[in-house]
């Protein structure tokens, strides 16, 4: 089991990408509502 690939598109991988889009997405939505600004007025695009 350890030795098991870890990269590309395996089960580990898609696991972890998916909790940390998941994360990220909530991060987002916490700092949008903080702040009041949308995420390209953060950034200086709008």
């Amino acid at each position: 089991m350890e030795n098991e690939n870890k990269f590309g598109f395996v089960n580990f991988a898609e696991t972890w990408n998916g909790r940390l889009a998941m994360l990220g997405f909530i991060i987002g939505i916490a700092t949008e509502y903080i702040t009041g600004q949308g995420i390209l007025s953060q950034i200086g695009l709008m």
